[in-house]
């Protein structure tokens, strides 16, 4: 009886006019804004777009960066170099998150027992953050094959990713810490009183909740490594950006570095919108509303 009556006032339930005024002022309040938006960013395009083409270089900037028949051309031949690149995330991505979050643990390992590894992680992390990655690529690229380690491939596309891993892992093994020292250690002595292991209080307790908290950041790293995966042509590997310099060798004209950079960016920008949405669902706003 009471949840029917609960019902037939909801039913019978309406804004009050003074609600009513107020949800259209906000409505309005909003409309205001996205017209106010729209033209100020046309009036700054059309801006840009004229000060570009009125420039005194621009015919020959047109034919030789924005040139459409290049681009039809080239196109194909970028795309199938932007699937290697594709790959190279993908496989290097999943390796990087499991050896990333093993430095990680080992740098929050507490007692002496555990003072190698630790400095071992420590080394690690900051030999490779220290290097630059195009350097880790020319040193690994070309000095590693000729090692002639049995078992191990020596093509550069191998030894670029290893490059790309090590450099990487570095980068992600720092986030998962950060994820990890920001659990309160309340949580770790609750878990320890209960009766659970070391081992079971950082699987069940800890990792949960800190890799929860650096998914954004991640998902950051993992932007980041579909772009720089282009640096990997710097050793010959056929990949978006080399297939575009193989094009572009013919004849000059740059418009296939336009066609690769514009695939990049249709990769990277859905991938930057789903972090700021992780990052929204998470609390982190920013100064911008973005992560």
């Amino acid at each position: 009886m009471s949840s029917q009556t609960a019902h037939t006032r909801a039913r019978e339930w309406s804004p009050s006019q003074h609600e009513q005024r107020r949800a259209a002022y906000r409505k309005s309040k909003a409309r205001r804004s996205v017209l106010l938006s729209a033209l100020s960013t046309l009036a700054f395009a059309a801006l840009v777009s004229w000060l570009l083409v009125s420039s005194p270089g621009w015919p020959r900037v047109r034919w030789t960066y924005f040139n459409w028949d290049k681009a039809v051309e080239s196109f194909p031949a970028v795309l199938a170099g932007l699937w290697l690149n594709v790959r190279i995330m993908v496989v290097c991505g999943a390796i990087i998150a499991v050896l990333g979050l093993l430095v990680a643990v080992a740098r929050t390992l507490r007692g002496p027992v555990f003072f190698p590894l630790r400095l071992a992680a420590t080394i690690y992390v900051d030999l490779f953050r220290g290097l630059p990655l195009i350097l880790v690529l020319l040193l690994l690229g070309y000095g590693a094959p000729a090692l002639r380690l049995q078992g191990l491939p020596t093509s550069f596309l191998f030894w670029g990713c290893v490059a790309l891993v090590l450099s990487y892992t570095a980068y992600v093994a720092e986030v998962f810490r950060a994820g990890i020292e920001s659990v309160h250690p309340s949580q770790r002595a609750a878990a320890r009183s209960l009766g659970l292991t070391h081992g079971q209080t950082l699987r069940f307790v800890v990792l949960p909740q800190a890799v929860r908290r650096v998914m954004p950041p991640l998902m950051n790293d993992l932007v980041s490594l579909q772009k720089d995966s282009g640096l990997i042509s710097i050793l010959g590997v056929v990949d978006a950006v080399r297939a575009a310099q193989i094009e572009t060798a013919s004849d000059f004209n740059y418009t296939p570095y336009v066609v690769a950079g514009v695939l990049f960016i249709c990769l990277t920008i859905p991938m930057a919108r789903f972090t700021d949405w992780m990052g929204r669902r998470q609390g982190f706003h920013g100064a911008g509303g973005m992560v």
